[in-house]
């Protein structure tokens, strides 16, 4: 099952294995089954630290791997066959059960150990979804530490018929003790601290007992992090403040237009950016969301969960977001049906009819891409014309199971309480409205800049609620920067973000060298 070359790299990984562990597999007859031992049997040949033992009457879910320390009852499982993008939870499940230290802060991990009652976790995937290792591995991780916790990972594609009684219709989708705990990509933090009830008090603490910083930069993407590092460079104190880092480029598949780099993917770019503005004197602060900016000479970034750090400078990369439909019945069946990541969830709709609303590249791409999968998409345009390229349209329109319609307008998402059923919209041309019955709908209509926010703030705003910036980043608000995606740069592009945030840095950095020091930040230093 695994070539000579991820056979070598695997050897390699697996010497890192200090404790013995053990696989326990149970399997059944099927194709997959027989996948799955044949799996593990070639795991457990590369390292005299590894067992194997083989239960098929176990009340468990087939095909399923366990692995825990040898003697132990296993708590980390993969039903299903962790390869494609969760092969890598499944090499960090074998390492981390062998005693090789995880990656993380040590007061991460101190809390994790702490963390108080019995709790199983079972996370929904599909192999095709580049959110879902995150959430795996970060769940393996707290089972493996504490033994009050247990995960398993469930392949929905696979266990068709349970994703279905239990109306998972996108990915990840995480249980908690039979309920639902989460969907979408969640970091070990995040997750940590949602178990953790007094996490958030105490972080705000420490928070906001931080000396002012000269740029505080607010948003996790390329413009943010290309920012932090000019700015470091300039050896001023920096910060960097976002919900998570990386933003849009995370649920990036392929990336073939970033100069000097053929091919990438965007969880890659995402690790190496960190990697990079780690390298520098950064104090990177992530899972926080900002709620309010005020101040002049001294400006105040108010968070959500009450905290209060202050900086001389601002650098405001908040990124954008897909767009809703904003019609009715779309969130009431977000995450039912209604979803805006084909790569993720498209294969838990495999051989069902389904809906992409959009004709733009990212539109038609998933329609293509859909149409491997599923059994038929209609794509809705509210134009007359697609704006997709020209050769993505050719792609499109050869394949016999892809209906484009134009000149539709959406108008309401229909379902049943559970999930979705279908949606209604309006033909632009005649004024009738028409049904199309389905169970999926992928929402690819653009993005919408994360300003909300900053609303009531001074900073001026475009019409569609982007930053207004001049030349070298500036606002309308002197001291206060802005990059990327939410400013009304044209072109959205990665590296059109990483080179207005460094044009903001040093915007910033020349605004500093020209501005007396606040009596404020005289005091803390």
């Amino acid at each position: 099952m695994l070539d000579s070359n991820i056979k070598q790299q695997l050897d390699t990984y697996l010497q890192k294995i200090i404790n013995p562990i053990e696989i326990t597999v149970s399997t059944d007859d099927s194709p997959k089954g027989k996948e799955l031992s044949g799996l593990a049997y070639e795991i457990a040949e590369l390292s005299d630290k590894i067992s194997l033992i083989e239960r098929p009457d176990a009340d468990v879910r087939k095909p399923s791997m366990a692995i825990g320390p040898a003697g132990e009852a296993p708590r980390v499982r993969f039903a299903g066959i962790p390869m494609g993008h969760e092969f890598t939870s499944l090499i960090l499940a074998l390492l981390q059960n062998g005693g090789y230290p995880a990656k993380a802060e040590q007061a991460l991990l101190d809390q994790i150990r702490q963390l108080d009652g019995e709790m199983v976790f079972e996370t929904f995937i599909s192999l095709s979804c580049q959110n879902c290792p995150d959430v795996v591995q970060a769940l393996n991780l707290i089972a493996t530490l504490n033994p009050k916790v247990s995960s398993v990972m469930i392949d929905g594609s696979l266990f068709t018929e349970e994703a279905e009684a239990r109306s998972v219709m996108a990915v990840p989708t995480v249980f908690l003790n039979g309920k639902t705990f989460g969907q979408g990509r969640m970091t070990l933090p995040e997750i940590v601290n949602k178990l953790d009830s007094g996490a958030e008090k105490k972080q705000a603490a420490e928070l906001s007992s931080k000396a002012p910083y000269d740029v505080l930069i607010v948003g996790g993407g390329p413009a943010a992090a290309s920012a932090a590092i000019y700015a470091a460079r300039k050896g001023i104190r920096t910060g960097l403040v976002a919900e998570r880092f990386g933003g849009q480029v995370l649920d990036t598949v392929g990336i073939e237009n970033f100069i000097s780099v053929k091919a990438t993917e965007g969880p890659k770019l995402v690790a190496n950016l960190e990697q990079h503005v780690l390298e520098y004197d950064v104090d990177l602060m992530t899972n926080q969301k900002a709620a309010k900016l005020s101040g002049s000479e001294l400006f105040e970034l108010e968070l959500e969960n009450g905290a209060l750090l202050k900086s001389r400078s601002v650098i405001l990369a908040t990124g954008a977001r897909w767009r809703e439909m904003n019609v009715p019945g779309e969130q009431e069946y977000r995450g039912k049906g209604v979803a805006y990541c084909p790569h993720c969830d498209g294969p838990l709709f495999k051989g069902k009819r389904v809906a992409v609303i959009g004709g733009g590249n990212s539109g038609i791409e998933a329609a293509i891409d859909l149409a491997g999968i599923v059994e038929h998409v209609t794509v809705l345009e509210f134009d007359n014309t697609l704006r997709a390229d020209e050769v993505l349209q050719r792609k499109a329109r050869s394949m016999s199971n892809i209906t484009i319609i134009k000149e539709a307008l959406t108008t309401e998402v229909k379902g049943d309480g559970q999930r979705v059923t279908g949606l209604v919209y309006t033909d632009r041309t005649s004024g009738e409205s028409k049904e199309v019955t389905l169970v999926g709908i992928f929402v690819q209509i653009g993005l919408v800049p994360n300003t909300e926010w900053l609303k009531d703030s001074d900073i001026a705003l475009s019409p569609r609620g982007e930053i207004e910036i001049g030349t070298r980043g500036e606002t309308s608000v002197p001291g206060i920067f802005a990059a990327g995606d939410v400013t009304t740069v044209p072109y959205k592009q990665i590296i059109i973000a990483m080179g207005s945030g460094s044009t903001a840095a040093l915007g910033a950095f020349d605004h500093l060298i020209r501005t007396p020091l606040p009596e404020q930040a005289q005091n803390a230093a």
